[in-house]
């Protein structure tokens, strides 16, 4: 994110704790659960989620990893997933600023969840980030993308854009889900399906 964005943040979490309604609105909760339903492992052991916001997959996330690390460019929004996720002992929260502050220390990550976030960034940082989450992805990571499609005034990048340096990563994908509002992918260093990871295929 850019410090020209943040006026926009801060000016978001002035008048409301849950700005995008992620915890009221039906379309919030289902995004949520195609999410869930995607990832291709039933547990992970540590993940990642830059640009958190209220918290709310924050929270969803944390009941499939043993340790998560989420962060976000708003002091406020830090502030909202504390508290959201404040009886959750395996999760973290933390301010940062990406792509500068990714922490490279932290990894690797066999969970990077980038929801909502890439298109807020300008083209050089995006492809710093998706870098980032190479570098972070542990053997046997997941690399997951949810956005919004539809245009708006604060977006940097159009979501294809977005998903399209990711996708130039040179993982395998696993999963594309599309629909007129938003557009899922996640991809993995291990190219094999759910089932055949099970042995049934």
């Amino acid at each position: 994110m850019t410090e020209g964005q943040r006026p926009y943040f801060d000016a978001l979490y002035a008048h409301s704790d849950d700005p995008y309604a992620l915890r009221d609105r039906w379309y919030e909760a289902r995004k949520r659960a195609v999410l869930l339903a995607a990832l291709p492992r039933q547990h992970y052991a540590k993940a990642y989620e830059p640009g958190c916001g209220a918290g709310e997959l924050t929270h969803a996330l944390a009941a499939r990893c043993g340790r998560l690390l989420a962060s976000d460019f708003s002091d406020r929004a830090v502030q909202i997933t504390q508290d959201r996720t404040r009886e959750l002992t395996n999760v973290r929260v933390e301010q940062h600023a990406l792509p500068g502050d990714w922490p490279r220390d932290a990894g690797p990550f066999d969970l990077i969840v980038l929801s909502e976030v890439g298109y807020f960034l300008q083209r050089a940082d995006m492809q710093r980030v998706a870098e980032c989450c190479k570098a972070s992805l542990a053997a046997d990571g997941t690399l997951v993308a949810c956005d919004w499609r539809p245009g708006f005034e604060q977006r940097s990048l159009p979501t294809n854009e977005v998903h399209g340096i990711l996708g130039a990563l040179g993982l395998a994908r696993l999963v594309l889900h599309e629909e007129d509002d938003f557009v899922l992918h996640a991809w993995a260093r291990d190219g094999r399906s759910v089932a055949q990871r099970e042995g049934i295929r």
